[in-house]
């Protein structure tokens, strides 16, 4: 195990450290033999599930820019106009063991640097879900999940794993009550898809990650404390979370109060299958109660008036709706519709209050690379009529506020292009296309231009 461990640290250190907005896969699967990037490595692993102990890393590096865009103005929470770039590397480190039948307890250890393009502000769908507000120019050591598992068998008849690397590589029970406390990501069990929610793997911008109008709990690295309990038989699937959230609004520290703050969530999953083919629909809804403000009592000139309610907690109610379905052997479809009741301030995620995404993912079997995916996809947001005026009269929100605003809808498309490299080696090339950045008619179009490196065992 010592052993093990030491090479582990070594691959990580030699990746350099680094930055993650939420969620995120945390290593990748060992391989088989001389198929793995690293034989011995993976051989070891292997080794040590079969003794009880789980071993999982990867380091990914994110070099993002753009090219100057037109810009009459901007503000503290704008898109800086002139041409730059930025990038960001995260490194995960998941040891885990097996306790009894069915329980496992995780931890994950991450080392972080870098920033997103302009502080991760200006663009509501921001184009890097690994980059996030709290950057840093030094290697920062956390400990992002931190949780206890324990899976109960409700049907004696399996399933496969999904290759999830915060799992033991074993058959699941088909029908079976998982129950998970402790810390991790809201995304590590709600709103998952197979095709749009890993910016380590598919897509880069926050809203294709993510349902934008969900405002999912998070401190401002991304993670939260919590308990969920699922339920899963094959067919269908119910899911329900309760989880701490910022004390103040994007705050990195999260609110000590958790019967007077707090987020629920509930999620159920219908699978289905279209020609033999799998896909899901899930709804999902939440409800988020924190010191968030009532746009009527925020004064656009009083910054600290946006920081935390001075009238106490409020309630924010949202609901999304996503499908997924795969259409031939290669290509899969996804699409998300979100919603929020735009009354109050988003407090966590992102400044959203309606979001419609949708897109293709496609294998690279067909041109003998079926290592390779290519990503499609888009994000159209709105907000609501108070975070409007509040924009308009020069307010300046987390994520947005260029100090004046003309109104429009914003809309995200984007493209990579991931490349296997070799087992456990990966290389994308991504591009994504802003318009009505930080719904500002006046600004804008703004072109990212991406490349993402990633290693994982």
């Amino acid at each position: 195990m010592i052993r093990a461990l030491r090479l582990a640290a070594l691959l990580l250190g030699l990746a350099l450290p680094a930055a993650a907005q939420q969620g995120g896969s945390p290593g990748g699967s060992p391989g088989d033999g001389d198929e793995a990037l690293f034989p011995d490595l993976a051989a070891r692993q292997k080794r040590l599930e079969e003794a009880g102990w789980l071993l999982h890393g990867q380091a990914t590096f994110v070099l993002q820019g753009h090219p100057a865009f037109r810009s009459p103005y901007r503000a503290e929470g704008s898109l800086r106009p002139g041409a730059q770039a930025a990038n960001t590397l995260s490194t995960d480190l998941v040891i885990g063991r097996r306790l009894w039948e069915g329980a496992e307890a995780v931890v994950d250890l991450s080392v972080t640097r870098g920033f997103g393009l302009s502080n991760s502000t200006g663009v509501a769908a921001f184009p890097n879900n690994e980059a996030f507000r709290l950057g840093s120019a030094e290697p920062t050591f956390f400990v992002p999940r931190a949780f206890l598992r324990q899976t109960i068998a409700l049907s004696p008849d399996t399933e496969e794993n999904e290759s999830d690397p915060l799992r033991f590589d074993r058959p699941l029970p088909r029908e079976r009550l998982t129950l998970t406390i402790g810390k991790f990501s809201v995304w590590d069990i709600f709103d998952r898809s197979a095709y749009a929610h890993d910016a380590r793997t598919q897509f880069l911008n926050w809203a294709l990650v993510g349902a934008g109008a969900m405002d999912y709990a998070a401190d401002a690295r991304g993670w939260t404390n919590g308990a969920a309990a699922e339920w899963e038989n094959g067919t269908w699937a119910l899911r329900a979370g309760a989880f701490q959230v910022s004390r103040r609004v994007n705050g990195l520290f999260l609110d000590p109060a958790p019967t007077r703050a707090y987020q629920l969530l509930g999620e159920v999953d219908r699978f289905t299958t279209l020609n033999g083919r799998p896909g899901a629909v899930r709804l999902i809804l939440g409800l988020s109660r924190t010191r968030q403000s009532r746009w009527s009592e925020i004064d656009p000139a009083d910054p600290e008036t946006f920081q935390l309610s001075a009238a106490g907690y409020r309630l924010k109610r949202m609901a999304a709706l996503t499908l997924e379905q795969a259409l031939t052997d290669t290509l899969g479809a996804f699409a998300r519709l979100s919603w929020n009741d735009g009354r109050t301030q988003n407090w966590m995620f992102t400044e959203m209050d309606r979001a419609v995404s949708a897109g293709l993912s496609l294998k690279g079997a067909s041109w003998g690379r079926p290592g390779d995916t290519v990503g499609l996809g888009g994000n159209v947001g709105w907000i609501s009529a108070g975070r409007r005026r509040y924009l308009q009269a020069g307010g300046i929100g987390f994520i947005t506020g260029d100090g004046a605003l003309r109104g429009g809808p914003e809309y995200i498309a984007e493209a990579y292009y991931d490349a296997a490299v070799a087992p456990g080696l990966n290389l994308a090339l991504d591009v994504q296309h802003a318009v009505n950045p930080a719904y500002n008619r006046d600004r804008g179009p703004v072109t990212f231009l991406a490349l993402r490196m990633r290693a994982a065992f």
